[in-house]
């Protein structure tokens, strides 16, 4: 029998302390929610693996070290409400969960969006609500939130998301550039979001979130 709990500490000791978060909050939260319970069955064996796990329809979840880096980049606080646009099967939010007071996640494959939800019941984590929709329309009957994060890549973010964030607020990206990839951190100050860049990760682009292309003659 496999003992997951084991590899969730040998998760949070090889991935994620190494990689500079130290935070206790996030380290607790990453060590006590069950990220096999989260993915696809197939996939449970590799559920601690040190990559992203494609989750079907060019959608993954993060790897724990690019998670915990953007976890620990927002400074998420228990007074906080998190916007999760992306969440597949939930992992992502039932971390969020832990670390502030409400999490709002967004999915736009319906399945996968009611096995999240399921999941997160089955789990009693009673402050966190699924929706389903348009990654890139965020869900705006909700907002304003004090932090936003994409569970993917990105070429651009639209402003209907950002007009989400609160004043004072935070989203973290992975901005696709080229082959690399680039997390920078949006902190919205007197109404505009100004982007800083935090480390490098990859991950699939969203297609909420492609660049229209410029049409040219």
């Amino acid at each position: 029998m496999t003992d997951y709990a084991k590899r969730r500490m040998m998760m949070v000791d090889t991935q994620v302390r190494p990689s500079d978060v130290t935070k206790f909050p996030i380290i607790d939260s990453m060590l006590s929610v069950p990220r096999e319970e989260f993915v696809p069955e197939n996939l449970r064996e590799a559920a601690y693996v040190g990559e992203n796990l494609d989750l079907g329809g060019g959608r993954v979840l993060l790897e724990p070290r690019t998670f915990a880096k953007i976890l620990d980049a927002l400074d998420i606080q228990p007074r906080h409400v998190a916007l999760d646009l992306g969440c597949g099967l939930g992992y992502s939010t039932a971390v969020l969960a832990q670390l502030c007071e409400f999490v709002v996640a967004v999915e736009d494959n319906a399945d996968r969006a009611a096995e999240a939800q399921a999941l997160l019941s089955r789990r009693d984590v009673d402050n966190a609500a699924v929706m389903e929709g348009p990654l890139a329309l965020g869900a705006a009957k909700s907002a304003p939130y004090d932090i936003i994060i994409v569970e993917g890549a990105v070429e651009q973010v639209p402003d209907a998301l950002l007009d989400q964030l609160r004043e004072g607020g935070r989203i973290g990206c992975i901005f696709a550039e080229g082959a690399l990839g680039v997390v920078r951190v949006g902190h919205k100050i007197d109404g505009v979001v100004n982007w800083r860049f935090s480390f490098n990760a990859s991950a699939p682009v969203l297609p909420d979130f492609i660049k229209a292309k410029a049409f040219s003659l």
